[in-house]
């Protein structure tokens, strides 16, 4: 990929970084175990984004 992108990409590129990390320990306490996995979790390798 470019090292020169558009900002917005690089915003959309941002935002998708940062969707992409696990649930937080104090809501699975919270919810008693029933939130474990993120629904949006996303692998570099397995899938890819819409640009």
């Amino acid at each position: 990929m470019a090292s020169k992108k558009p900002l917005a990409k690089k915003l959309r590129l941002l935002a998708a970084e940062k969707s992409n990390r696990r649930v937080p320990a104090w809501i699975m306490i919270r919810t008693s175990q029933r939130f474990t996995s993120h629904p949006h979790r996303r692998s570099w390798r397995k899938s890819h984004l819409k640009m």
